[in-house]
């Protein structure tokens, strides 16, 4: 057993630990086990199949991806990742694993190891990616009915916001107890969040986590929806990452700042020395233009993805680029030439982190290795633009299916997985009739 778990276990007098693994929708999967056990074992044997799993908990075609046996995988233990879960009522640590075969190999369709992946193309060049997530949200008024449209909570002044009260520091002070309480959670779990803001939406709030290896931040994201949630429980509401939660409001993003260092120097790859931007900075920003919409079920992994990323939403529906242009899908931020970064504006919160950080990371890459030229930036609004991006799940699906780049990068085992499941999820959606269709079409066609 790893000495650092050992001594975590010991230091904090741990009596259970949860040891989870990502699947491909971003749910923590596994086991619950006493401290004991846990150090006797080493690791844990769980179904491959359990990476199949579709958001509403069907089984994908895990026969075809994980055995027709329906095998184990061994689930080793990362000791970089253990925490305490500050909402337990007992002394209980979290340990995210990574997901690997009897033979030491990476299960291919682990999330977690197509990140590893991504990563590793990257070390090999002598690059190492640092990245900074956005991640929007909202509160809601707790609903058990998922046919009534949602609203927000009522906060400490009795009443909802019944208008958008962006940026607004008393639309979050309305909140205090929740938010000092989630603040003290995400500190006891050491998740390195930073600011706190108001959004666009009635009940939307922005946290930004500090940069940092990309892994790292995943597994923070990971951890902190949890968290979140948690929290919001124990306040009587409710907190949702859906894309597009409510039909007047606008949806949420993850959105994804991201930079790359040399590993030998340290220095910021993107800037020349004389503190021009350099030509890998403008391939990287091609190589997203060119892969974001093939690499579209990564960013927006739902149906209800795609009603975030429609016009005049504040969402972008392209491809373009432009410097401190929040209308352009990729946004380059005022900043020097040590901290010249890029940050994707097109994924929805509702991602698996994993794969969106792998997924952008792998765009970018392609721009680079491939020497590609971006477009001319964009100075005036984007959104009356042309859409560039896929309309619909079943368009994403197929685009991703086609791109032979990708699959070499992400891993053609893993592209043929995750199309498998984001096709079940879309076969049982469509199986249902929405109120919409009742309400248009039952008396009228």
């Amino acid at each position: 057993m790893n000495e650092r778990l050992v001594q975590f276990l010991k230091e904090h007098q741990i009596h259970e630990v949860e040891c989870v693994i990502p699947d491909m929708t971003g749910v923590a999967r596994g086991k619950i086990v006493p401290r004991n056990l846990f150090l006797a074992e080493d690791t844990m044997k769980m179904s491959k199949a359990a990476l199949m799993l579709t958001v509403n908990g069907e089984f994908a075609d895990y026969e075809r991806f994980a055995g027709a046996n329906d095998p184990d995988m061994v689930c080793v233990p990362d000791a970089n990742t253990i925490r305490m879960v500050p909402w337990a009522i007992e002394q209980v640590a979290v340990v995210i694993h990574d997901c690997q075969d009897f033979d030491g190999r990476h299960v291919g369709i682990s999330p977690r190891a197509v990140l590893r992946k991504v990563l590793k193309l990257y070390e090999n060049k002598g690059w190492r990616p640092v990245v900074a997530p956005e991640m929007e949200f909202y509160l809601i008024a707790q609903n058990s009915n998922p046919h009534e449209p949602l609203r927000p909570p009522v906060g400490r002044a009795g009443r909802t916001e019944v208008g958008r009260q962006s940026f607004s520091i008393d639309a979050v002070n309305d909140f205090d107890p929740f938010f000092q309480e989630l603040s003290t959670f995400c500190e006891a779990a050491n998740l390195g969040v930073e600011t706190l803001i108001h959004e666009v939406g009635a009940g939307q709030m922005e946290i930004n986590f500090s940069h940092g290896d990309a892994l790292d931040l995943a597994d923070r994201v990971f951890l902190f929806k949890r968290a979140v949630r948690e929290t919001a429980y124990r306040h009587k509401i409710f907190a949702t990452f859906m894309a597009k939660p409510m039909e007047n409001e606008p949806g949420s993003a993850m959105h994804i700042h991201q930079s790359i260092v040399d590993i030998q120097s340290g220095e910021n790859i993107f800037s020349n020395a004389d503190g021009t931007a350099s030509q890998l900075f403008f391939s990287h920003i091609a190589g997203m233009q060119k892969y974001l919409p093939q690499a579209m079920p990564m960013f927006a992994p739902y149906v209800n993805s795609y009603r975030r990323l429609s016009r005049h939403t504040a969402a972008p529906i392209n491809v373009r680029w432009g410097y401190d242009n929040r209308t352009c899908g990729i946004r380059i931020p005022n900043s020097g030439p040590a901290a010249r970064r890029l940050e994707n504006r097109v994924p929805g919160v509702d991602v698996n982190p994993y794969l969106a950080m792998a997924a952008t990371l792998a765009c970018g890459y392609l721009g680079m290795v491939e020497k590609l030229q971006p477009s001319e930036p964009m100075s005036d609004s984007a959104y009356s633009l042309d859409y560039e991006l896929p309309r619909s799940l079943e368009d994403a699906v197929e685009l991703m299916q086609a791109c032979e780049a990708l699959q070499e990068v992400l891993g053609t085992e893993f592209v043929e997985a995750f199309c498998n499941v984001k096709e079940k999820e879309f076969e049982t959606f469509n199986r249902g009739i929405t109120a919409w269709e009742r309400e248009h079409l039952q008396l009228h066609v």
